[in-house]
Protein backbone atom coordinates (compact mmCIF):
# COMPACT_ATOMS: atom_id res chain seq x y z
CA UNK A 1 0.00 0.00 0.00
CA UNK A 2 1.46 3.57 -0.64
CA UNK A 3 1.92 5.64 1.59
CA UNK A 4 0.84 10.06 1.30
CA UNK A 5 2.75 12.74 2.04
CA UNK A 6 4.68 12.32 5.39
CA UNK A 7 3.50 8.91 6.38
CA UNK A 8 5.07 6.25 7.79
CA UNK A 9 4.26 2.48 8.65
CA UNK A 10 4.76 1.40 12.81
CA UNK A 11 3.81 -1.31 14.59
CA UNK A 12 2.01 -1.60 17.56
CA UNK A 13 3.71 -3.23 20.48
CA UNK A 14 3.56 -6.95 21.21
CA UNK A 15 1.58 -7.29 17.58
CA UNK A 16 1.63 -7.72 14.16
CA UNK A 17 -0.86 -4.85 13.88
CA UNK A 18 0.42 -2.57 11.48
CA UNK A 19 -0.37 1.46 12.01
CA UNK A 20 -0.34 4.08 8.99
CA UNK A 21 0.56 7.24 10.88
CA UNK A 22 1.45 11.11 10.36
CA UNK A 23 2.95 12.98 12.77
CA UNK A 24 1.58 15.97 11.05
CA UNK A 25 -1.88 14.89 11.42
CA UNK A 26 -1.88 12.29 13.77
CA UNK A 27 0.07 9.48 15.36
CA UNK A 28 -1.06 7.74 18.61
CA UNK A 29 0.15 7.55 21.75
CA UNK A 30 0.55 5.13 25.12
CA UNK A 31 -2.49 6.66 26.50
CA UNK A 32 -4.77 4.41 23.60
CA UNK A 33 -3.01 1.30 24.00
CA UNK A 34 -3.61 1.57 27.46
CA UNK A 35 -7.50 2.66 27.09
CA UNK A 36 -7.43 -0.55 25.16
CA UNK A 37 -5.83 -3.29 27.33
CA UNK A 38 -7.66 -2.04 30.29
CA UNK A 39 -11.32 -1.90 29.08
CA UNK A 40 -13.50 -5.18 29.93
CA UNK A 41 -14.49 -6.60 26.41
CA UNK A 42 -17.00 -9.52 25.88
CA UNK A 43 -14.99 -12.07 24.19
CA UNK A 44 -17.28 -13.74 21.52
CA UNK A 45 -19.89 -11.43 20.06
CA UNK A 46 -21.52 -7.61 21.33
CA UNK A 47 -20.58 -4.59 19.60
CA UNK A 48 -18.26 -1.79 20.65
CA UNK A 49 -17.86 1.49 19.43
CA UNK A 50 -14.81 3.89 19.47
CA UNK A 51 -15.48 7.58 19.74
CA UNK A 52 -12.43 10.38 19.05
CA UNK A 53 -11.01 7.33 17.10
CA UNK A 54 -8.08 8.79 15.27
CA UNK A 55 -6.55 6.10 12.97
CA UNK A 56 -8.01 3.72 14.97
CA UNK A 57 -5.51 2.05 17.11
CA UNK A 58 -8.15 1.25 19.55
CA UNK A 59 -10.38 -0.95 17.17
CA UNK A 60 -7.31 -2.44 16.00
CA UNK A 61 -6.02 -3.57 19.37
CA UNK A 62 -9.45 -4.69 20.50
CA UNK A 63 -9.69 -6.78 17.79
CA UNK A 64 -7.29 -9.14 19.01
CA UNK A 65 -9.13 -9.18 22.60
CA UNK A 66 -12.95 -10.12 21.00
CA UNK A 67 -14.90 -11.43 18.03
CA UNK A 68 -17.03 -8.01 18.95
CA UNK A 69 -18.45 -5.76 15.70
CA UNK A 70 -16.02 -2.55 16.30
CA UNK A 71 -17.02 0.80 14.87
CA UNK A 72 -14.91 3.91 15.35
CA UNK A 73 -15.88 7.27 15.21
CA UNK A 74 -14.09 10.22 13.74
CA UNK A 75 -14.71 13.71 13.02
CA UNK A 76 -11.32 14.32 10.79
CA UNK A 77 -11.99 12.80 7.26
CA UNK A 78 -8.36 12.71 6.28
CA UNK A 79 -7.75 10.54 9.56
CA UNK A 80 -10.67 8.22 8.67
CA UNK A 81 -8.92 7.89 5.32
CA UNK A 82 -5.39 6.93 7.18
CA UNK A 83 -7.28 4.65 9.56
CA UNK A 84 -9.71 2.74 7.23
CA UNK A 85 -6.28 1.97 4.81
CA UNK A 86 -5.08 0.82 8.16
CA UNK A 87 -7.96 -1.37 8.47
CA UNK A 88 -7.20 -2.84 5.10
CA UNK A 89 -3.91 -3.14 5.40
CA UNK A 90 -4.58 -5.80 8.11
CA UNK A 91 -7.31 -7.35 6.41
CA UNK A 92 -9.53 -6.60 8.94
CA UNK A 93 -12.44 -4.63 6.92
CA UNK A 94 -14.80 -7.08 8.13
CA UNK A 95 -14.61 -6.59 11.94
CA UNK A 96 -13.50 -2.84 12.26
CA UNK A 97 -15.73 -0.16 10.51
CA UNK A 98 -14.73 3.62 10.43
CA UNK A 99 -17.28 6.13 10.42
CA UNK A 100 -16.47 10.02 9.63
CA UNK A 101 -18.95 11.81 12.24
CA UNK A 102 -19.28 14.55 14.58
CA UNK A 103 -20.20 12.26 17.59
CA UNK A 104 -23.05 15.04 18.71
CA UNK A 105 -25.03 14.31 15.24
CA UNK A 106 -24.88 10.99 14.60
CA UNK A 107 -25.67 8.93 12.10
CA UNK A 108 -29.10 7.18 12.01
CA UNK A 109 -27.61 3.59 11.61
CA UNK A 110 -25.29 4.53 14.66
CA UNK A 111 -28.60 3.22 17.15
CA UNK A 112 -28.74 4.39 20.95
CA UNK A 113 -28.51 1.60 23.58
CA UNK A 114 -27.34 -0.62 21.23
CA UNK A 115 -23.69 -1.00 22.38
CA UNK A 116 -22.07 -3.33 24.83
CA UNK A 117 -18.79 -1.58 25.52
CA UNK A 118 -17.59 2.14 24.61
CA UNK A 119 -14.17 3.59 24.71
CA UNK A 120 -13.18 7.35 24.18
CA UNK A 121 -9.69 9.09 23.98
CA UNK A 122 -10.74 12.12 24.27
CA UNK A 123 -9.12 15.45 23.69
CA UNK A 124 -7.58 16.66 26.79
CA UNK A 125 -7.46 20.60 26.83
CA UNK A 126 -10.28 22.50 27.03
CA UNK A 127 -9.39 25.49 25.76
CA UNK A 128 -6.95 26.31 22.81
CA UNK A 129 -4.92 29.21 21.53
CA UNK A 130 -5.61 30.63 18.09
CA UNK A 131 -1.67 30.09 17.26
CA UNK A 132 -2.27 26.27 18.21
CA UNK A 133 -5.12 26.13 15.50
CA UNK A 134 -3.52 28.25 12.93
CA UNK A 135 -0.05 26.07 13.61
CA UNK A 136 -2.00 22.72 13.04
CA UNK A 137 -5.47 22.53 12.93
CA UNK A 138 -5.73 18.46 12.82
CA UNK A 139 -3.56 18.07 16.00
CA UNK A 140 -5.57 21.12 17.87
CA UNK A 141 -8.84 19.17 16.99
CA UNK A 142 -7.61 16.01 18.51
CA UNK A 143 -5.95 17.49 21.27
CA UNK A 144 -8.23 20.41 22.63
CA UNK A 145 -12.31 20.58 22.89
CA UNK A 146 -12.78 22.41 19.59
CA UNK A 147 -15.40 19.89 18.18
CA UNK A 148 -16.57 18.39 21.52
CA UNK A 149 -15.94 18.70 25.30
CA UNK A 150 -15.55 15.77 28.07
CA UNK A 151 -19.58 16.49 28.97
CA UNK A 152 -20.52 15.98 25.35
CA UNK A 153 -18.32 12.22 25.34
CA UNK A 154 -19.79 11.47 28.31
CA UNK A 155 -23.38 12.14 27.19
CA UNK A 156 -23.13 10.11 23.62
CA UNK A 157 -21.71 6.99 25.60
CA UNK A 158 -24.29 6.91 28.07
CA UNK A 159 -27.03 7.52 25.18
CA UNK A 160 -25.24 5.01 22.77
CA UNK A 161 -23.95 2.15 25.66
CA UNK A 162 -26.97 -0.71 26.52
CA UNK A 163 -28.40 -0.53 30.16
CA UNK A 164 -25.41 -2.18 31.94
CA UNK A 165 -23.43 -1.86 29.41
CA UNK A 166 -19.38 -0.64 29.97
CA UNK A 167 -17.71 2.89 29.57
CA UNK A 168 -14.37 3.48 29.58
CA UNK A 169 -11.97 6.70 29.06
CA UNK A 170 -8.36 7.81 29.30
CA UNK A 171 -7.46 11.13 30.58
CA UNK A 172 -5.66 13.52 32.76
CA UNK A 173 -6.16 13.10 36.19
CA UNK A 174 -6.68 16.59 36.63
CA UNK A 175 -9.76 16.34 35.01
CA UNK A 176 -11.11 13.17 37.21
CA UNK A 177 -13.26 15.18 39.67
CA UNK A 178 -15.27 16.42 36.44
CA UNK A 179 -15.06 12.91 34.88
CA UNK A 180 -16.68 11.03 37.45
CA UNK A 181 -18.97 14.04 38.13
CA UNK A 182 -20.11 13.88 34.65
CA UNK A 183 -20.38 10.03 34.53
CA UNK A 184 -23.02 9.87 37.42
CA UNK A 185 -25.18 12.89 35.94
CA UNK A 186 -25.23 10.72 32.74
CA UNK A 187 -25.97 7.59 35.41
CA UNK A 188 -22.64 6.17 34.47
CA UNK A 189 -21.38 4.75 37.93
CA UNK A 190 -17.71 4.56 38.09
CA UNK A 191 -16.87 1.39 38.66
CA UNK A 192 -12.43 1.17 37.94
CA UNK A 193 -9.96 3.54 37.99
CA UNK A 194 -6.33 3.24 37.47
CA UNK A 195 -4.06 5.82 37.45
CA UNK A 196 -0.36 6.02 35.39
CA UNK A 197 2.55 7.26 36.30
CA UNK A 198 5.79 8.46 34.06
CA UNK A 199 7.99 7.60 36.82
CA UNK A 200 8.96 7.03 40.31
CA UNK A 201 8.67 10.14 42.05
CA UNK A 202 6.58 11.84 39.48
CA UNK A 203 2.77 12.82 40.12
CA UNK A 204 0.12 10.51 37.45
CA UNK A 205 -0.04 12.17 34.21
CA UNK A 206 -2.34 9.77 32.87
CA UNK A 207 -6.17 7.91 34.24
CA UNK A 208 -8.06 5.46 32.83
CA UNK A 209 -11.96 4.82 34.27
CA UNK A 210 -14.64 2.49 33.37
CA UNK A 211 -18.00 3.03 34.58
CA UNK A 212 -21.20 1.12 33.70
CA UNK A 213 -24.67 2.26 32.51
CA UNK A 214 -26.96 2.35 35.61
CA UNK A 215 -24.22 0.15 37.55
CA UNK A 216 -24.46 -0.31 41.52
CA UNK A 217 -22.39 1.96 43.57
CA UNK A 218 -18.75 1.03 44.69
CA UNK A 219 -15.39 1.81 42.91
CA UNK A 220 -12.20 -0.50 42.68
CA UNK A 221 -9.03 1.38 42.55
CA UNK A 222 -6.28 -0.67 40.97
CA UNK A 223 -2.79 -1.05 41.38
CA UNK A 224 -1.21 1.85 39.75
CA UNK A 225 1.06 1.42 36.79
CA UNK A 226 4.63 3.52 36.41
CA UNK A 227 5.70 3.64 33.17
CA UNK A 228 9.81 3.91 33.34
CA UNK A 229 11.92 2.56 36.32
CA UNK A 230 15.57 5.01 37.17
CA UNK A 231 17.21 3.80 34.17
CA UNK A 232 14.53 5.14 32.12
CA UNK A 233 13.75 1.53 30.40
CA UNK A 234 9.88 0.33 30.75
CA UNK A 235 9.12 -1.39 34.28
CA UNK A 236 8.28 -4.92 34.42
CA UNK A 237 4.92 -4.47 35.08
CA UNK A 238 4.48 -1.48 32.57
CA UNK A 239 5.78 -3.82 29.88
CA UNK A 240 3.64 -6.53 30.54
CA UNK A 241 0.35 -4.64 30.47
CA UNK A 242 1.85 -2.53 27.08
CA UNK A 243 2.52 -5.23 24.92
CA UNK A 244 -0.66 -7.10 26.51
CA UNK A 245 0.72 -10.03 28.10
Amino acid sequence: MELLDDERLDYIAGTELKVIQSPTVFSFSIDAVLLARFVRVPIQKGRILDLCTGNGVVPLLLSTRTKAELIGIEIQNRLVHIAERTVELNELNERIRLVCADLNHMPDDIVRSSFDVITCNPPYFETVTEEERNRNLHLAIARHEIHCSLEDVIRVCSQYVKQKGKVALVHRPERLTDILTLMRSYRIEPKRIQFIYPKVGKEANMVLVEGIKDGKSGVTCLEPLTVYNENGEYTSQFHEVYIGR
